[in-house]
């Protein structure tokens, strides 16, 4: 899969937006659409995924992903951006299956994830994060609705998207609000590969990176689960220690004790050893 995303600055209550997308790699081939077992294309990633990494390894995909964005139209941002309080998600579109699927998604990452409070919303006013549920022939127009229409056609023209996530931050780098916009009739493979990435990117490592190659984040990594090396980014990214607005150097002063956490927390929910 590959990813490019890119800020841009909203005369709305000082806000400031990051969005990724995500657009087709054409070499994919089609899944079957098999609710009662696990997609092949997954359980095959799961069976030789790499969990053992070093303290360096983790650090590194940490900042890369968690710092500035890929892509820049508002300038670089190198501050840390997270939700700050209780994440609901709300999910629109017209498949039951695919809500369901996705609030086993959002359970999943809840598990996975300590000191973050994440969960499925009943009414799309308790929303942080809006999911739109749409066919792949209404994406573009659901990107004009939402970005207006020449930032869809920037999108469209330079990346053809296949799906697409963003967030407006406070003044304090505090994610208020997330949108996230998947397809949902392009396989399961698809369905799931995105949903993890685009919901763990609008909670705020927006960057993606080419020379980590055990992220979801890498433009040439497709995974369809939540791995262990991204558990790690994310329980770093939301350990007390580290707060939004914070600064590279003021992450490291913090990092060996939100290091410290988040390995001992992976290490338990994953059943790894020592």
């Amino acid at each position: 899969m590959i990813r490019l995303p890119f800020t841009f600055s909203l005369r709305i209550a000082a806000a400031c937006m990051a969005i990724a997308v995500t657009f087709p790699v054409w070499s994919r081939p089609a899944l079957s659409e098999n609710p009662k077992s696990e997609n092949p294309k997954i359980a095959e990633r799961k069976r030789v995924e790499r969990k053992d990494f070093t303290d360096a390894e983790i650090i590194e995909g940490f900042f890369k992903t968690s710092f500035g964005t890929e892509f820049q139209l508002a300038g670089r941002v190198d501050r840390i951006r997270k939700y700050d309080g209780p994440v609901r998600v709300f999910a629109g579109g017209n498949r039951p299956d695919r809500k369901a699927e996705l609030a086993k998604v959002v359970a999943d990452i809840g598990q996975h994830v300590q000191h973050l409070d994440i969960a499925m919303a009943e009414r799309p006013e308790d929303a942080t994060i809006t999911v739109q549920l749409v066919r792949d022939r209404d994406l573009y127009r659901t990107i004009a609705k939402n970005y207006g229409d020449e930032r869809a056609r920037e999108i469209k023209t330079s990346l053809d998207p296949q799906c697409l996530s963003g967030f407006r931050k406070n003044e304090n780098f505090e994610i208020t609000h997330s949108d996230v916009i998947l397809t949902v009739d392009n396989g399961d493979f698809v369905f799931f590969d995105c949903a993890y990435e685009e919901l763990l990117q609008a909670l705020g490592p927006i960057n993606d990176t080419s020379t980590v190659p055990w992220t979801m984040f890498n433009d040439k990594v497709s995974m369809g689960f939540f791995d262990v090396y991204d558990q790690y980014i994310l329980n770093l990214l939301y350990d007390p220690h580290i707060q939004p607005g914070m600064t590279v150097e003021e992450v490291k002063a913090v990092l060996p004790e939100a290091l410290a956490d988040a390995k001992a927390w992976v290490r338990k929910v994953n059943n790894l050893p020592e």
